[in-house]
């Protein structure tokens, strides 16, 4: 467990039993004090909990104090805003909304609910390559961040063409809106919020009513840069997060996911042994991690927030708002 928590008895629903759904399930069996009650659905399924197709059976349910949410996108907010009217405490897979007008209206309604927490599932955060370049970029021993660079991208199989993810309606956006939006996340988790876009969105080859590349340069007012590149024609998977500082650089290269098809996931650090316009590299430090605790430890801190009342520090509302705002500049743009 990423912390020490006083253990809570907590009864959970789960709305939305597809990968992401069953994914949580499994890791709400195993987190002390947690007991999954209900599970809804569209399609019936089996298991050791109570079935629904109907979301309102687990919001009057007094039993029910928390709620997770693996729902389509464009159903997020109003579950969201109806389970915390309902006093309930939600975690919804990202995004919570598909615009920045639905985020605020969530966060309308934490406030109007003061005690009950909402988290968003930006489980990329948690990734060990990922915190530990945080903490290296924090560290100051590599001077201020001058520029990243994101290359995210997969392909689809033939099943993604009759989901929802193929529909601007349902999913609020193409590539940016499902996988981008995770590196963007990371760009304002290392930089903060940018203020100047310049995007192309392209959809050349699925010729959906959704964006299936996006080209996106971002710079914010510390003169800082980003480049992003999401893609659904990458045929071969690809996790590329590249960090160059004023005396090193941390790169990140490849990514344990349930997929298992974007590589090891490998964290490089280098620091300059010389100084620029000749600079030289120290030995660069290469360190690979094999296991992906990052669904599990987001669950972890939202139940600890929970039982100890803390504000929920990673995965706000905030933090949705500032992505949902980059996305629609990049939208807007393209």
């Amino acid at each position: 467990m990423t912390t020490e928590r006083q253990l809570s008895n907590h009864t959970l629903a789960i709305i939305g039993f597809g990968k992401m759904g069953k994914i949580r399930k499994g890791i709400l069996d195993s987190t002390p004090g947690c007991s999954v009650k209900w599970v809804c659905d569209t399609i019936p399924q089996e298991g050791s909990f109570r079935f629904t197709t109907n979301s309102d059976e687990i919001f009057s349910d007094k039993e029910v104090d928390t709620v997770f949410l693996c729902t389509p996108n464009h159903l997020n907010k109003q579950l969201i805003v109806k389970g915390l009217n309902s006093k309930k405490h939600i975690f919804c897979e990202k995004p919570i909304g598909i615009s920045t007008a639905e985020v605020r209206e969530v966060m309308d309604a934490e406030r109007r609910n003061p005690g009950y927490k909402m988290m968003a599932g930006f489980n990329h955060r948690k990734h060990e390559a990922v915190k530990l370049a945080k903490e290296s970029a924090d560290s100051g021993q590599f001077g201020k961040i001058l520029w990243m660079r994101g290359r995210y991208g997969k392909s689809y199989g033939p099943d993604f063409f009759h989901s929802w993810r193929a529909q601007k309606r349902y999913a609020g956006g193409g590539i940016l809106m499902d996988q981008g939006i995770h590196m963007l996340d990371l760009f304002l988790h290392f930089c903060g919020e940018f203020e100047e876009v310049k995007a192309i969105c392209s959809a050349l080859f699925w010729h959906l009513d959704i964006e299936d590349n996006v080209f996106a340069i971002l710079r914010n007012s510390k003169g800082q840069v980003a480049s992003l590149h999401s893609t659904m024609t990458q045929w071969r998977h690809l996790f590329s997060f590249e960090i160059f500082l004023e005396r090193g650089y941390i790169v990140i290269n490849g990514l344990i996911t349930p997929s298992g098809t974007y590589g090891k996931e490998e964290l490089s650090i280098a620091e300059n042994r010389t100084s620029p316009p000749q600079a030289a590299w120290t030995e660069e430090r290469r360190i690979a991690f094999s296991i992906d605790n990052s669904f599990q430890e987001e669950v972890e801190e939202f139940i600890q927030c929970i039982d100890s009342n803390s504000p929920i520090t990673s995965g706000n509302s905030q933090d949705a708002l500032k992505v949902m705002r980059l996305i629609e500049k990049i939208y807007a743009e393209g």
